[in-house]
C-alpha cells in the first residue's frame, strides 16, 4: 500500500464525474514522462571520448556505426546522434513510417508492422551489410525497440517467401500467445534475429541501447533480439508450436521445416562472439508504470502499482486487477484509490472486427464495474492498439448503459473483436497518434468514495 507519512499533492479530491477525464490525464502525462528522445539525453551521455550510462563507459575511438530498428528507432537515431555531436559514421533506421528529419550519414527504410513486407527484408539486408567485414577496434551502436520483429526480417530460407512471412506472422499475432513466446517461433526461422546481427559484425565491439516491450527478465526477446544471444533452442520453438497446435496452420514453406526439423539453431549465451558486446535498457513497462502512479498522485489519488505478472488472458488479468483495486478501496475508505497495473494481456482474435487487447479487455472491464463509481483504462504506449487506429479505450460505471442507448450490445462486439467500433460509437477510445515508442501497456483502475 501507500508509504506511511506520504504527503498529499493536492487537497482537491477527484470526483467520480470527472474520472474518465482524470484517467485520459494520466495516460498521457505518463507518455511524455517517457518521451524517447528526452530518456536518451537525459540517460545517455558523451564524457569526453567516452560514451556513458548507467555502470557503462565506453570508448569512442573513432564515429561509431549506428543501426537503429523498431517503431522508435527513428526518434532513438536522432537523440542519439545528437549526443555524439552528429559524429556518425554511417547510419541505418529501419522504422514504420518516414522520419521527421533526416539525417547525413543515414538510410532510412520502412519496413513493415504488424506483417513484414519487403522493406522489412531491405531493412535487415542493409544492416547485414553495414556490420559485415569490421575489425576489432570499430564500434557498432544498435538501437532496439519494440516492433523490430516484423519491421527487421530476412527468413534463413530464401524460398520463403513475403506472403509466406505475413501468413506467419498473422497466425502469431492472432493465436493469443504471449509475445515473448511469439519470438521464440520468429528467431528460428530468421537470419537476423536471436543474435545473429552482432555475430555477423564480430569481431567489433558492439553496443545495444534498447527499449523494452517485454518481460524485464527477457531482454533477448525485445524485437527477437538480433543483437543478443539467443537462451531458447530450435526444441523450444517446434515444442511451443506443437503444444498450441500452430505447425499445420503455417505455410507450406515454414511448415515444412518445423515438420522436418530443419530450423537453424542461434547462438547461445557461451558463445565467444559476444565478448565485445555491452547492453544498456534505456525504457521499460517499470517506467511507464511509475510514471502512471506518480501522474496519478498529483491528480489527488491513492496510487499503488500492482506488480505482479500480467501476461495472461485478459479476462483472468481484469478480475484480479479489480481485486486489487477492491482491496485497497477497502483499506483507504475515504479516499480515491487508483491501481496501476502494466505488461501486456493475451487475446485471441475471435471475429473480423477492428480493436486489440486493450479495448478489448475494457470492454470486458465494463461488465465488471457496470453501476459502480469505477473506472478503467487500458492503452498500449506505441499508440497502436492491434489492427485498430487507437491506443486503447477507458470506460466506467455508466459505459454499458451509455451502450444500450446506442443498441450496442457489448458481448457481441467483444465476440467479434470490434471492440474499437463500441468505444468510438461512445467517444471513449483513447487517441495519442503513433507515439515511436513501446513500452507494452498501461492500466488504470479508479475506485471513488461513495
Amino acid at each position: 500500500m501507500t508509504e506511511p507519512g506520504a504527503t498529499k499533492i493536492v487537497e482537491r479530491r477527484p470526483s467520480y464525474s470527472e474520472g474518465k477525464a482524470l484517467a485520459r490525464q494520466i495516460f498521457h502525462e505518463t507518455m511524455a514522462a517517457i518521451e524517447v528522445g528526452g530518456a536518451l539525453r537525459t540517460k545517455v551521455k558523451r564524457e569526453g571520448r567516452a560514451l556513458v550510462m548507467g555502470g557503462l563507459s565506453l570508448p569512442l575511438l573513432r564515429p561509431p556505426r549506428v543501426v537503429a530498428v523498431g517503431k522508435a528507432a527513428n526518434r532513438m537515431a536522432e537523440a542519439l546522434s545528437e549526443i555524439l555531436d552528429w559524429q556518425v559514421d554511417a547510419g541505418l533506421s529501419v522504422a514504420p513510417s518516414p522520419p521527421a528529419r533526416i539525417l547525413d550519414r543515414f538510410e532510412y527504410i520502412v519496413g513493415g508492422h504488424p506483417y513484414p513486407n519487403p522493406g522489412s527484408s531491405a531493412g535487415a539486408e542493409a544492416a547485414l551489410e553495414m556490420v559485415s567485414g569490421l575489425a576489432a577496434d570499430d564500434f557498432v551502436i544498435y538501437l532496439i525497440s519494440g516492433g523490430g520483429s516484423a519491421l527487421f526480417e530476412k527468413p534463413f530460407d530464401p524460398e520463403i517467401t513475403f506472403a509466406d512471412l505475413a501468413e506467419f506472422y498473422r497466425v502469431l499475432v492472432t493465436c493469443g500467445l504471449p509475445i515473448q513466446d511469439m519470438n521464440v517461433l520468429r528467431k528460428h526461422i530468421s537470419e537476423v534475429k536471436g543474435g545473429q546481427l552482432a555475430v555477423r559484425a564480430y569481431p567489433a565491439r558492439q553496443l545495444t541501447i534498447f527499449i523494452s516491450d517485454v518481460p524485464e527478465h527477457l531482454p533477448s526477446t525485445v524485437a527477437s533480439g538480433p543483437t543478443m544471444a539467443d537462451e531458447s533452442t530450435v526444441d523450444d520453438c517446434l515444442a511451443l508450436a506443437e503444444r498450441h497446435g500452430l505447425t499445420a496452420k503455417f505455410p507450406s514453406a515454414i511448415r515444412k521445416h518445423f515438420e522436418e526439423r530443419t530450423l537453424t539453431e542461434t547462438p547461445k549465451p557461451n558463445d565467444e562472439r559476444f565478448i565485445h558486446s555491452r547492453f544498456f535498457c534505456l525504457l521499460s513497462n517499470r517506467d511507464a508504470v511509475a510514471s502512471a502512479k506518480a501522474a496519478a498522485e498529483r491528480a489527488g489519488f491513492v496510487a499503488e502499482i500492482d506488480a505482479n505478472g500480467w501476461d495472461a488472458d485478459y479476462r483472468q488479468v481484469a478480475e484480479a486487477n479489480l481485486q486489487s483495486l477492491t482491496a485497497l478501496a477497502r483499506f483507504h475508505p475515504a479516499e480515491p484509490v487508483c491501481v496501476v497495473v502494466g505488461g501486456e494481456v493475451t487475446c485471441p482474435v475471435t471475429g473480423p472486427g477492428t480493436g486489440g487487447r486493450n479495448q478489448a479487455f475494457v470492454l470486458y472491464a465494463a461488465g465488471l464495474i457496470s453501476a459502480q463509481k469505477r473506472v478503467v483504462l487500458s492503452a498500449g504506449t506505441d499508440g497502436r492498439d492491434g489492427n485498430s487506429p487507437s491506443s486503447g479505450a477507458l470506460a466506467d460505471g455508466q459505459t454499458l448503459t451509455r451502450a444500450q442507448t446506442h443498441g450496442l450490445d457489448a458481448g457481441r462486439y467483444l465476440a467479434e473483436s470490434d471492440s474499437y467500433h463500441f468505444f468510438r460509437t461512445l467517444g471513449d477510445t483513447i487517441e495519442t497518434g503513433f507515439t515511436e515508442n513501446n513500452v507494452r501497456d498501461v492500466r488504470l483502475w479508479m475506485h471513488f468514495p461513495s
